[in-house]
Formats: structure tokens, C-alpha cells, sequence
């Protein structure tokens, strides 16, 4: 039976991106507004490959992702990577709260991207925070959020089998580019190779292309076309026991609660 295509989510402005992940934490002030979204006043394009940071480098230099995407990562002596994480449209890198703090991976670029220079924001969050206290709750509760990434990583690569892994992948990235308006309940960008998902997910290349298969042949998620449609969300969330990360509260105005990065 043939499916309507999905359609696309909004694309915002990429000065609105950080705005977007940022606000989720804490409200913001139209002064820290205005601080990130002057962030992407002078952009610089790279291609796919390029080096953001190296293994070892200071991070004293902040940059944030305006479009592309990258991945913090390492090589084995053999060849053999391990993929971490994944830098989105909308996030900030490179910015650490550590004092001298060095890169502990490598980071690199997978697509074409665009980035910009974050170097205000960390001078505003580590050098004057009492100045900016809704921008430095917000990046400090994103740094916990980046953090809860990484346990979602050992979970799926220490415990899940490869079917569960492939779904909370999907579902895990579906979640952060929705908060940023890059995604919909049903369609999401994936411009990923299989040999990036697979090293991401420590799954053979073939591994990877007989569960996607295996997925897409079960009515759950098609990938294609550097896109994913998710074709019965609730299955697959009931597949990946994915569980988006409650860094903290925050209260609203009629007196409930709400998790910050809970789903949108």
C-alpha cells in the first residue's frame, strides 16, 4: 500500500536554531536573545570531512552548528572508529565549563556545513554569568543534556540488541531536531551513510542494512534519500525504550511541571 509522503517541517532561520535549544532550559532574556542570535553574524562553510577540533586541543574556542552535521569520534590503531555523538544544526561545540579543558575526541564534519564563531556566549556564560543568568542556567542544563546523550550511547551499544539500537538512534535524533524545529512527527533529515549509523551503533555495515531493511519491511521506519520517515511512532518508541533526558524542572504559569527536554 502506497503512503503519502510526509511532509516537511519548517525550516527555520539559523540564527533562530540556538535560540530554540537554549530556551527549552530557561527563559531567556531579550538581551541573551539577541547575544545568540548575533552568533551567526559571520558564518564560514567547510566541507564534508573537516576537522573541527583534534584530539588533545584546548577548548577555548566555542563555534556553533548553523547547518551540517558532525561527530565527535576515534580511530582505533586498525581503522576500526567508534562515533560518540552527533553535533546538529543548533548546537554549540567546543564551549567547556572545565577550566583547562582539552578535547578528549576529535570532532569532524559528516556533511557540508556552516558554522560560526560562539566565542560571546562563552565569555557571557564563564565570564560574566551573573549578567546572563537565563543564558548560563540554559547551557549548563544543556551540557547535562549532552551528558545524558552519552549514557543513551552505552545503553544502546552495552545492552540493546541491534533492531532496539537502530530505533533509539532514530528516535534520539528525531527528539533533538524537533525541539529545534528540523523535524516532524513523521519526517526527519538523516544525512547519514550507513557506514556513519553503523559506526555509530558498533554494527557491521551489513548488520545495518538488514535491520533497516528488516524495519522498514515491519511499517516502523523507512530510510531513504538522506531522510527517515517514522511510519508508526508508537511502535517505535515501544522498539527503543528511548527516554529523552530530564535534566531538571521548570515550573509554568499554571503551576505545573514540565521536564526541560521533554519531547516536544
Amino acid at each position: 500500500m502506497s503512503r503519502l509522503p510526509a511532509i516537511d517541517p519548517e525550516h527555520p532561520d539559523q540564527s533562530e536554531l540556538i535560540v530554540r535549544r537554549l530556551s527549552q532550559y530557561s527563559d531567556l532574556a531579550q538581551d541573551e536573545v539577541e547575544l545568540l542570535r548575533s552568533l551567526s553574524d559571520a558564518p564560514e562553510r567547510l566541507p564534508a570531512g573537516a576537522e573541527l577540533i583534534s584530539e588533545g586541543e584546548r577548548l577555548e574556542n566555542p563555534r556553533l552548528m548553523l547547518a551540517g552535521w558532525a561527530c565527535r569520534q576515534r580511530y582505533l590503531s586498525d581503522g576500526r572508529r567508534q562515533i560518540f555523538d552527533f553535533i546538529l544544526p543548533g548546537d554549540i561545540y567546543g564551549l567547556c565549563l572545565r577550566p583547562q579543558a582539552v578535547a578528549l575526541c576529535n570532532a569532524v564534519t559528516l556533511t557540508r556545513a556552516t558554522i560560526s564563531n560562539a566565542a560571546a556566549l562563552g565569555d557571557a556564560v564563564l565570564t560574566h554569568p551573573d549578567s546572563y543568568p537565563g543564558l548560563t542556567s540554559a547551557t549548563l542544563m544543556s551540557a547535562s543534556t549532552d551528558e545524558a546523550y552519552l549514557l543513551n550511547q552505552m545503553v544502546r551499544i552495552g545492552r540493546q540488541t541491534a533492531y532496539e539500537r537502530v530505533a533509539h538512534l532514530i528516535l534520539e535524533l528525531h527528539h533533538r531536531l524537533r525541539i529545534v524545529g528540523l523535524a516532524n512527527e513523521s519526517y526527519m533529515p538523516l544525512p547519514l551513510t550507513q557506514e556513519i549509523i553503523a559506526d555509530a551503533l558498533g554494527l557491521s555495515i551489513v548488520h545495518l542494512n538488514r535491520t533497516l531493511q528488516q524495519l522498514r519491511r515491519d511499517g516502523i521506519v523507512e530510510v531513504k534519500g538522506g531522510a527517515a520517515r517514522l511510519l508508526d511512532l508508537g511502535r517505535l518508541r515501544s522498539i527503543a525504550d528511548f527516554r529523552a533526558p530530564h535534566v531538571s524542572e521548570r515550573r509554568m504559569e499554571n503551576g505545573g511541571m514540565r521536564a526541560y527536554a521533554a519531547a516536544p
